[in-house]
């Protein structure tokens, strides 16, 4: 079935459940995962409210603390469940592209997401990165809910 299965993950609490679901279905399968979290860049006109009181630097220095600390937690896990599992960081504008872009770059067959994540009021604005993952990705995505 799946050999390599995409996780991305921004921490939130339903992610943590979705790299749970993500890693137990890799060991069932024996495959291994590839972790991504994916950072907006900096803007000055910003939706997110860290982004106004940061300066650009401060920013980078904050989002990729963030980072490591979701793909620490989802390594951890993987690596606890005797999961193989590579971590990926990566800043673009649009999150959805970079999780389909990954995915396809890394050679993996499964992506397994959250139904939605810490975006709030940008997410009813902009619309779900899962919506437009599954909109656009040929690849399989499991989409896990609350």
């Amino acid at each position: 079935m799946y050999k390599h299965i995409l996780i991305p993950s921004d921490g939130s609490e339903l992610s943590k459940k979705a790299v749970d679901h993500g890693i137990r279905l890799a060991k069932a399968l024996n495959a291994k995962v590839t972790a991504v979290s994916v950072s907006e860049p900096f803007h000055i006109f910003a939706v997110e409210p860290g982004m106004v009181t940061d300066t650009p630097d401060e920013y980078k220095k904050c989002v990729a603390a963030l980072a490591a600390k979701y793909l620490k937690w989802a390594k951890d896990a993987a690596t606890a469940a005797g999961v193989e599992c590579d971590v990926v960081q990566v800043e673009h504008e649009h999150p959805y592209e970079t999780i389909i872009d990954t995915a396809r770059k890394r050679g993996c067959d499964a992506i397994v997401m959250a139904s939605h994540g810490r975006r709030g009021v940008s997410a009813v604005v902009l619309g779900s990165e899962t919506v437009k993952v599954l909109t656009h990705s040929n690849i399989p995505v499991v989409v896990v809910r609350a």
